[in-house]
């Protein structure tokens, strides 16, 4: 069994690229592949279904999305890769807990390769490298697909974090690849964290479905 993956690039908008996640999560059915999108987004913040208002700190000029996912507020902008995971679990044999798991094994695997020792945290999903975060998590499931999956920060402007209190923990560090190893390249790193989410999650091989939208 293969995951489709999709590129779609950098400076894509939330709300088509999250309408999107939503109308192939409606269609799908237990014929349906998996897919994996690769994307960049404008900057944005998006609050999670738990999000409470008092974790916006000062956006500015910086849209706010109240979204369908998982966890409290983040921030998605140019320079973090971010990663929309929309699997069938019960065809994998995963249930929630078991999916992020996957998917944290995956993103230590990817920071591993360059050299960075991370970890997830039990009491607060996410991938952490020293006592920073590098990686945030949040996934919705309906009817047993998932949707949303994941931001890992590489080389970004890392000052729209302190505008919100990130995941609902006021004070916490954010940190990115770029701190440490000199210039990531963020389209490898696509390319990689997709081969370590195929291996984590246990398909046999990905298939490449090019850079649009389905």
């Amino acid at each position: 069994m293969n995951v489709g993956v999709r590129y779609l690039g950098e400076g894509l908008d939330y709300e088509p690229v999250w309408q999107a996640m939503k109308e192939f999560t409606d269609r799908r059915d237990e014929h349906t592949q998996d897919e994996i999108w690769i994307l960049q987004h404008k900057p944005v913040f998006t609050q999670g279904q738990a999000g409470k208002p008092e974790h916006l700190l000062l956006t500015g000029d910086i849209p706010v999305i109240q979204a369908d996912r998982g966890g409290q507020v983040t921030y998605h902008g140019p320079g973090q890769i971010t990663a929309y995971i929309m699997v069938d679990l019960r065809r994998l044999d995963l249930g929630p807990r078991s999916l992020v798991t996957a998917i944290e094994d995956s993103l230590v695997a990817l920071l591993a390769q360059h050299q960075i020792a991370a970890y997830p945290k039990k009491d607060a999903p996410g991938v952490y490298a020293g006592e920073s975060k590098i990686a945030s998590l949040g996934l919705r499931i309906r009817k047993g697909f998932s949707f949303h999956g994941l931001a890992l920060n590489v080389d970004m402007d890392l000052e729209p974090f302190h505008r919100i209190n990130p995941c609902g923990y006021a004070g916490m560090v954010m940190t990115q690849m770029a701190d440490f190893i000199d210039k990531p390249d963020i389209t490898a790193i696509g390319h990689e964290l997709a081969e370590q989410l195929t291996n984590c999650l246990s398909y046999q091989g990905r298939q490449d479905l090019g850079d649009k939208l389905p």
